[in-house]
């Protein structure tokens, strides 16, 4: 660790409940999120959108246990510099609105959940877009996901507001960008892709696969993510990985420098 992590929050990390991960169908448009510096257009989103939480795929287990291959595997569990920055700035300024919170780190292929207190309630890897960026591609949500090519398969930054809503094949998603048709689901098999494989490797470097959606190990998913946004929304910070954070967070000061 350095020295910008306060006290208070290293020690949630040691919490003996903090849980550690091994490791467009139908969603109220009133709730469909959008970046915080985004104006809200009023429009409908299209019933064509599609995250890649596929039909038919067994990887999602509704009872929590891990997905075929799936093995045990301890994330970090200490966010980066800039991942403390926005959970320090939140937490301080209430900006969840007493909502549950995630905090995802691109770079770091890391996840983290946060009560509605700023209490960690669990980490855990993440797969994340296969191309860095930080702005969606215009209309790439109404793409099938044939359609998308891999400089526009990118993961988004920015404050959104997540709810639940159904997918194709009638699962259940946490919307993140509806608009972009990008979700948080548990990792799903792509033949060739090697998701399960990618993250349960001790690396991010090889955590960039997905058409933008965030992937995460299907215990977790069911464990932790499911009931911290079950029947409530919840906000979601995407750290940015080209553009300065205060760009993306604009209401958040400036980060300190590291000393």
């Amino acid at each position: 660790m350095r020295g910008w992590a306060p006290a208070t929050l290293l020690a949630l990390l040691a919490l003996p409940g903090t849980a550690f991960a091994e490791s467009k169908a139908s969603i109220d448009p009133s709730v469909a999120s959008m970046p915080a510096s985004a104006a809200q257009t009023g429009a409908s989103p299209s019933s064509d959108n599609t995250p890649e939480s596929l039909p038919a795929v067994p990887n999602d287990q509704p009872n929590g246990v891990a997905a075929p291959g799936e093995k045990p595997q301890a994330t970090t569990g200490v966010p980066s510099a800039e991942a403390w920055h926005v959970i320090n700035w939140v937490i301080a300024s209430r900006d969840n609105n007493e909502l549950p919170f995630i905090v995802l780190d691109k770079v770091a292929a890391e996840l983290f959940l946060f009560d509605p207190a700023g209490q960690l309630v669990g980490a855990a890897p993440a797969l994340v877009g296969m191309t860095v960026g930080d702005e969606a591609t215009p209309g790439v949500g109404d793409r099938e996901l044939s359609n998308i090519p891999p400089r526009d398969r990118k993961t988004p930054a920015g404050r959104f507001v997540a709810k639940f809503g159904r997918a194709a094949g009638g699962r259940n998603v946490l919307w993140v960008d509806y608009p972009s048709a990008i979700s948080i689901h548990a990792v799903v098999h792509i033949r060739n892709q090697h998701r399960l494989e990618r993250i349960n490797s001790p690396t991010s470097e090889d955590n960039r696969v997905t058409y933008g959606c965030i992937n995460v190990p299907a215990k977790f998913y069911a464990d932790v993510i499911k009931p911290a946004f079950t029947g409530k929304p919840g906000i979601v910070y995407v750290l940015p990985e080209t553009k300065p954070i205060g760009e993306v967070f604009i209401a958040m000061p400036p980060q300190p420098p590291a000393g």
